[in-house]
């Protein structure tokens, strides 16, 4: 069994992806849907995955997990909603009843967005991480590498909550300097509350000539960093197809950590992500599975 740990939908026609007008995103500027990704996933072997959010409207969520509702593929979703707000732990519990809602399993926010690198240790911010925790959801990361510190900062602050970082926090592959972003992701690996994405590498790479060799030392980082009972696959997809097919992501992560022995990679590919994302059985396996 394998979960992809990571993927989106939009439908351009209920609503614009402003981030899409940014250069060089020009190919997924339109649809993509569950539908196209069901094939694509099946045949690499996925049979649950975990939908995230793009956009940071409030109507996003409940449409993902109406989504998911009805998409037997679909096990969890990661949305949004304003961590700020004063009322937060009452919009995540809204959230929660929604049809669809047993399968909100985390909450982003596009960090990466914010100019101030300290966003996550602002006090209305802290409020809301303490609320997703008391909610018993976990908090994704989309961060950029300056934005590490904070990110390790946060998870000190809260440890009875579960950061996951995604993409490996976008680290420059393509210009190949490791320092420091893996001083900084071995800083935030310290904190045992914390796991990685493995995800998000071919776009940060050289699009158009990237080979799995050019990928190997930041794989290779969070393997050491994180361990594998502490990453999870993912796909990014539809981004990744900027760089590479659905299934050239899957096979790359599956060479990446070749070396790894059977248990680590059955943790990799599945059990991390159904432990932390407390995601149901696979369709057909039986319920004493992973929770």
């Amino acid at each position: 069994m394998t979960v992809d740990a990571h993927h989106h939908v939009w439908d351009l026609s209920v609503r614009d992806q402003d981030w899409l007008h940014a250069p060089g995103l020009g190919p997924l500027r339109r649809d993509f849907t569950i539908g196209d990704l069901a094939p694509e996933a099946r045949a690499a072997g996925v049979d649950r995955t975990v939908l995230v959010q793009t956009v940071t409207v409030p109507e996003e969520t409940p449409e993902l997990l109406t989504l998911a509702a009805g998409h037997e593929l679909i096990a969890g979703v990661v949305g949004w909603t304003d961590l700020t707000r004063p009322d937060v732990a009452d919009e995540l519990a809204r959230l929660r009843e929604l049809p669809g809602g047993e399968r909100l399993k985390g909450i982003r926010h596009q960090v990466q967005g914010e100019p101030d690198p300290r966003w996550l240790l602002r006090a209305d911010v802290h409020r809301g991480l303490a609320a997703v925790a008391a909610a018993g959801l976990v908090y994704d990361l989309v961060v950029l590498p300056h934005q590490l510190a904070a990110c390790a900062a946060a998870a000190a602050a809260h440890e009875g909550l579960v950061l996951v970082l995604d993409h490996l926090g976008k680290p420059p592959v393509a210009s190949g300097g490791l320092e420091p972003w893996a001083s900084a992701v071995r800083a935030l690996a310290a904190r045992p509350n914390t796991v990685c994405k493995l995800s998000g590498l071919v776009t940060e790479a050289d699009r158009a000539t990237w080979r799995a060799a050019d990928l190997r030392p930041w794989a290779d980082t969070v393997l050491d960093a994180f361990g594998p009972h502490r990453l999870m696959f993912g796909s990014d997809w539809p981004v990744c197809t900027l760089a590479a097919t659905y299934a050239e992501v899957h096979a790359t992560a599956r060479g990446l950590t070749a070396g790894l022995g059977p248990a680590e990679r059955a943790l990799l590919f599945e059990g991390t992500a159904t432990a932390v994302y407390g995601l149901g059985p696979a369709p057909g396996a039986p319920a004493s599975g992973h929770r």
